[in-house]
């Protein structure tokens, strides 16, 4: 099942939705909700990006067909155009998949809810740890563990 990801190279924010197909009809929806108008999009030479320039979004690609992974279109002697970023988070949703040992497609957007929440969240707050490790049973639970079985 395809997923479609956005970076965002100033607060490398991650967006992951998943797509029923590859296409133009499926990735339009997911740039527009998830670029700001007239940002730089960087991608391969998939055809589905194509449209993106009548969208109003600058598009470089690099062609990794040509064995192309990062290109300096400036001449300032860094590699601007490139989607290591993206290629990078890739390999961090599929290690985070794969310790589940199989996921569902019917559950794998809610799976990858969680890595994206992870990756955002970037650093571990007090609040975030509080909340993960002072978490009390409820009442509902606490009776129902203090009920004595007798056969």
């Amino acid at each position: 099942m395809p997923v479609a990801g956005v970076v965002g190279r100033e607060k490398s924010e991650l967006r992951l939705r998943v797509c029923h197909h590859a296409n133009r009809a499926e990735l339009e929806p997911v740039i527009a909700a998830s670029v700001p108008p007239g940002a730089t999009v960087n991608t391969d030479e998939w055809r589905s990006y194509d449209h993106l320039p009548e969208a109003g979004h600058p598009h470089p690609t690099v062609n990794h067909g040509a064995g192309e992974y990062a290109r300096d279109d400036d001449g300032d002697g860094v590699r601007e155009v490139h989607v290591n970023t993206i290629e990078g988070d890739w390999t961090g949703a599929r290690n985070f998949l794969r310790t589940f040992r199989g996921v569902s497609k019917v559950y794998l957007q809610q799976y990858l809810a969680v890595f994206e929440w992870t990756s955002n969240e970037k650093r571990i707050r007090p609040p975030l740890l509080r909340r993960f490790f002072t978490s009390r049973p409820t009442k509902q639970l606490t009776r129902l563990a203090s009920i004595k079985i007798t056969t």
